[in-house]
């Protein structure tokens, strides 16, 4: 089933989770498809397609955007339609709107019988009977890399296979049969059960694991190939790896233009790879105590920086102002900056003057940061695959983690100066 090279037009629809981390790779791979093409129907909620970059006019005719509304849910903020507006525990409320969009979906498709495959995500654990029942084709694209997917194992293992106890995640798993150092620390283990719906991810991931014909990942065979191979081993099924979809620098969005001349004069004063930038991600929270201890480790170090704190989903004005120690932004006001809010972040990473880039390890953020060649500073959130992404860079030797309390997470603020003055300053 090669759908690339096809001569014959293909009618495909996408559907993506309700996360700016798959909605814009699903559209990236919707537009390579429409190059070709093919016409394929991107099925999201009005909220989340309204946030994607607009479409090169070339483009328009091939890609139909298909809105869907969210369900109300009682849990569910209203408005509310995608997880980076909301805090870790209330993600299971969205899930379960999510799943809600059976009903709309089907009639979406039993209106559009053209539509002969789909292309979707981990979390419509509901879409395989439906789509069996209308004769489509599903093709699950995980937009996370080949050694997550390879360390998660079979769709039997994952629904409860060999591992039992938090403990079995934090070990290598033998059928990656390659040396390698891809497991959880203890407290990752744990802290992701807090976004877990009564349906779990692996349930959910299991099922369109076990009845997809092909399986694609954002990942290229350069950067992993003995990951690939075990997959391919594991499912059977064709194994796709759609490369790491870097987004182009022409997509910066200019609505942060202000902000840039003045972020871009000051980098222009710093030496060429002198500045590290921090970034924890739009859905890593950390606690009050772990963010001064992060400020306190990046004052430390001595070096230039900038800092984009972001306020938590849901969370008061005073209380997003207080997870800054008092009085850090007056002490560092010669050293760094810290910009609250939104930035502008491939333009700062692209900048010669930045050399290093402190990161929670979203797959995202690290595929942006390899395509412009700066090393890692691995800081790991605690959700999803973030841990096991850090375990492969530093693996790789593109980065360093800063060294943490395997069980509880917790770190000192000196470990966190010696990582980044390890990427940032020592030879090797």
């Amino acid at each position: 089933m090669d759908y690339s090279s096809s001569r014959k037009q293909l009618h495909i629809a996408m559907f993506p989770w309700l996360a700016y981390g798959h909605i814009a790779p699903y559209l990236q791979v919707a537009k390579f498809l429409a190059q070709k093409n093919h016409h394929l129907y991107y099925v999201s909620t009005p909220k989340n397609i309204s946030r994607l970059p607009q479409l090169p006019p070339t483009l328009c005719s091939n890609i139909t955007f298909i809105p869907l509304s969210l369900p109300h849910v009682d849990g569910l903020p209203p408005g509310v339609e995608s997880t980076s507006e909301l805090p870790i525990h209330k993600v299971p409320y969205l899930k379960k709107s999510f799943d809600k969009l059976e009903t709309q979906l089907t009639e979406f498709l039993e209106r559009s019988p053209q539509i002969k495959l789909i292309i979707h995500d981990f979390a419509p654990h509901w879409l395989p009977p439906m789509a069996n029942q209308l004769r489509i084709n599903l093709v699950c694209f995980s937009i996370f890399n080949a050694s997550t997917n390879a360390f998660f194992g079979s769709p039997s293992e994952i629904l409860g296979g060999s591992r039992k106890s938090p403990e079995d995640f934090t070990v290598v798993p033998t059928w990656m049969d390659y040396p390698n150092n891809i497991a959880f620390k203890l407290h990752e283990t744990v802290s992701h059960k807090e976004c877990e719906d009564i349906v779990s991810d692996s349930e959910r991931y299991a099922t369109v694991l076990l009845n997809c014909k092909i399986l694609a990942l954002r990942t290229c065979y350069e950067f992993e190939p003995e990951a690939l191979r075990v997959l391919s081993k594991i499912h059977q099924k064709p194994i796709v790896p759609l490369g790491l979809l870097p987004p182009p620098l022409t997509s910066v969005d200019d609505k942060g233009d202000e902000n840039w001349e003045a972020l871009k004069k000051w980098l222009d004063s710093k030496q060429e790879k002198s500045v590290f930038y921090v970034a924890l991600g739009s859905e890593v929270s950390l606690s009050q105590e772990s963010m001064h201890e992060l400020a306190f480790g990046i004052e430390k170090s001595g070096l230039p920086f900038i800092w984009v704190v972001r306020k938590p989903p849901l969370v008061e004005e005073q209380f997003a102002q207080d997870m800054i120690p008092p009085e850090f932004e007056e002490r560092v006001s010669k050293q760094g900056m810290v910009l609250r809010g939104w930035a502008p972040q491939l333009r700062i990473l692209a900048h010669s003057s930045v050399g290093g880039f402190l990161t929670h390890c979203g797959w995202s953020s690290v595929i942006e940061s390899l395509g412009l060649g700066k090393p890692l500073i691995l800081f790991p959130g605690g959700s999803a695959d973030l841990g096991l992404i850090a375990r492969l860079m530093h693996w790789k030797k593109v980065g360093f983690e800063v060294e943490r309390n395997d069980v509880d997470g917790s770190f000192k603020s000196d470990l966190v100066a010696a990582c980044i003055k390890r990427v940032m300053v020592d030879p090797e």
